[in-house]
């Protein structure tokens, strides 16, 4: 599951993504008009790192695809070269500094997303936590769905290499690959690899967003 704190986050992570997004080969939307039309949670086995995949659109019909991971400490002293996805540094009121990163740079995130996509798997559930510590499950709106099944292999990406191409990223090591779909496309087919389907409000009907192969 996924645990929110109902709490302050300074700045907002509409605020990062509008500073960051602008310098994204696959960004072309308006980065001072960004409206959020969904976001799905992803759980870190270990608990330590915030996965969320976030839904943006930037002044059009453009829906971009943000995913991004969220450290306690710089992704830089985990990963080599980890600073290179740097969104930006939020001061949450409950955790305290929270380091925000472009998941597709994270292993844990490309662990986890490999995993639902071969396993068939999907969103984590969410729950928020008040102040006084009460915890209620939130209503789950925007929902993601792997293709494959449980007996299947996972591959393994956590030493991947990360570029972008185009209106996709990619992460691949030589025995697999994972491409994350920056601009969602109704009617995008996956061929013969595992897919990440996305739903959320107002889009119905499962939009592909990732493909894995190995």
């Amino acid at each position: 599951m996924a645990l929110m704190h109902e709490t302050t986050l300074v700045p907002s992570k509409v605020e990062l993504l509008a500073a960051w997004l602008p310098a994204q080969p696959w960004f072309h939307g308006d980065a001072t008009k960004l409206e959020r039309v969904g976001a799905y949670r992803l759980d870190d086995p270990a608990g330590e790192v915030g996965l969320e995949g976030h839904l943006f659109t930037a002044g059009d019909d453009t829906v971009y695809h943000v995913p991004l991971s969220y450290r306690g400490a710089p992704l830089e002293e985990t990963v080599e070269g980890g600073g290179a996805f740097l969104v930006g540094v939020m001061q949450h009121g409950v955790l305290g500094k929270r380091w925000a990163s472009d998941a597709m740079g994270d292993p844990v995130f490309r662990s986890v997303i490999a995993e639902v996509m071969a396993h068939g798997g999907h969103e984590a559930a969410e729950f928020a936590q008040d102040a006084a510590g009460n915890v209620v499950e939130r209503a789950v709106h925007t929902r993601i769905q792997g293709s494959g099944s449980p007996r299947d292999a996972v591959p393994d990406l956590a030493d991947a290499s990360v570029v972008d191409l185009g209106e996709s990223s990619r992460a691949e090591n030589g025995t697999a690959m994972l491409v994350l779909h920056r601009i969602a496309v109704p009617g995008r087919e996956p061929g013969d690899a595992y897919a990440l389907r996305v739903s959320w409000p107002g889009q119905a009907d499962p939009v592909v967003l990732a493909e894995l192969r190995s």
